[in-house]
């Protein structure tokens, strides 16, 4: 029986030009599957993947085309070593461009977060070797609502990112 629950936050690093995804999953050929999601979505993605494997042998399991962001995504899992926790660093693509292709990997459970923007994970823990994630905390909170040229620089950005016409 468990002794009670015990609460982490860990702050996520993000570097400068480098997107998180954060998410769930359920068995050990995610890594690969996911690998190939990612790669034929973004010609050039540059990306680290690491899994927590959840029984077995219980390793961080890793994969990627960048060697710096699959170092980040292993440290991040170690970190939050819950079961079935992925973690992939992406550069040359954002999150938009691969959330669908990962959202599909059948092996996915859930997204807990994709962003740049400071990020912290909530982690329980229920007994020694049992932890899972609870939440996310994305960003910072809002300081208002948008006005008309607030609209208008949205509108514009999106563009310029090549989103909209």
């Amino acid at each position: 029986m468990s002794q009670g629950i015990k609460f982490e936050v860990i702050d996520v690093p993000i570097p400068e030009g480098t997107n998180v995804i954060i998410g769930h999953s359920h068995f050990i050929k995610t890594l690969e599957d996911i690998y190939e999601a990612l790669v034929n979505s973004v010609p050039n993605i540059k990306f680290g993947l690491a899994f927590c494997e959840a029984s077995g042998k219980r390793l961080i399991r890793h994969e990627g085309t960048d060697e710096e962001l699959r170092k980040l995504a292993i440290d991040l899992c170690r970190k939050i070593a819950a079961g079935h926790t992925f973690v992939i660093y992406l550069r040359n693509a954002w999150p938009i461009n691969v959330l669908n292709a990962i959202k599909h990997v059948v092996e996915v459970v859930n997204i807990y977060a994709a962003t740049a923007n400071p990020l912290s994970v909530i982690v329980a823990e229920i007994a020694p070797e049992r932890r899972g994630i609870v939440g996310v905390v994305d960003g910072h909170s809002p300081l208002g609502v948008e006005s008309d040229a607030d609209i208008k620089e949205r509108r514009e950005l999106v563009r310029k990112f090549g989103y909209k016409l």
